[in-house]
């Protein structure tokens, strides 16, 4: 996105202090746009924060756990008073659950994952779209994942990506008449903190990870940022209910 491409426009992004997130919040600040930082670690969301008044954009930080309903609806609240609308929202907070073997049919783990990686998503865009109804539209895209597209995996984390996937289709449909458009982005594997914690831990593993992907590498997460800038810009101003794969060409196999 060019400088100024959201010059004027206000940009939400949960689960922004680290990772994807962060990227995103940053790349929305480059670009001109006032950008909302929520995450439920107050000294990297600050940080990511700082980060973007640094290098001379607008941020503010909000501490909000996106599986409290009555803190999502006063995290959206808080962005309209401090900037007075809200434009772009990129529900990115997650969690990956347990990926152990042993946890496959884990209750606590299946509940958990899917609170914050389905329900969180179902209660941001419930009072973002609240609030683009009352402005006359806006843009949001959701968190999916390559597993929201695909089987392979633990039925905690995949089943909570099919169903942000899901999600986004029917409220992209709902609004479609009404200026709000709803769009996923589905990663591979990014190289976020914890994704390489996984493939430092050996070679093999390293090489398994890399090896999922065609390209033969994971993607980093300013390949995710441009993918959610792109989504909520005016060149996909014809595009909605779309899980867009950013995933080196994972899924084509």
């Amino acid at each position: 996105m060019s400088a100024g491409e959201f010059a004027g426009k206000v940009a939400l992004v949960t689960g922004g202090g680290s990772g994807i997130g962060r990227a995103t919040a940053i790349a929305f600040a480059r670009a001109g746009a006032k950008v909302v930082v929520d995450d439920i670690n107050e000294t990297t969301g600050s940080e990511t924060v700082a980060e973007i008044v640094a290098a001379g954009g607008e941020a503010i930080f909000i501490l909000a756990d996106v599986t409290d309903e009555a803190a999502v609806a006063a995290m959206v609240a808080r962005t309209v008073e401090a900037f007075g609308r809200l434009d772009c929202a990129y529900n990115n907070a997650g969690i990956s659950g347990s990926p152990l073997p042993g946890d496959f049919w884990n209750t606590e783990n299946f509940l958990k994952t899917f609170d914050v990686n389905a329900i969180g998503v179902f209660y941001c865009m419930k009072y973002e779209v609240a609030q683009m109804l009352k402005q006359g539209g806006g843009a949001i895209v959701n968190a999916s994942s390559v597993a929201g597209m695909a089987g392979p995996g633990p039925p905690a984390y995949v089943g909570s990506k099919h169903a942000v996937t899901g999600m986004t289709r029917t409220v992209a449909l709902a609004y479609a008449t009404q200026g709000i458009r709803v769009n996923a982005v589905c990663p591979g594997a990014i190289r976020t903190p914890m994704v390489q914690r996984v493939m430092d831990s050996s070679d093999a593993v390293r090489a398994t990870i890399e090896n999922m992907h065609p390209m033969n590498r994971i993607g980093e997460p300013q390949e995710i940022a441009d993918a959610v800038l792109f989504l909520c810009s005016a060149k996909s101003s014809f595009i909605t209910g779309h899980p867009l794969a950013v995933e080196g060409g994972y899924l084509a196999r």
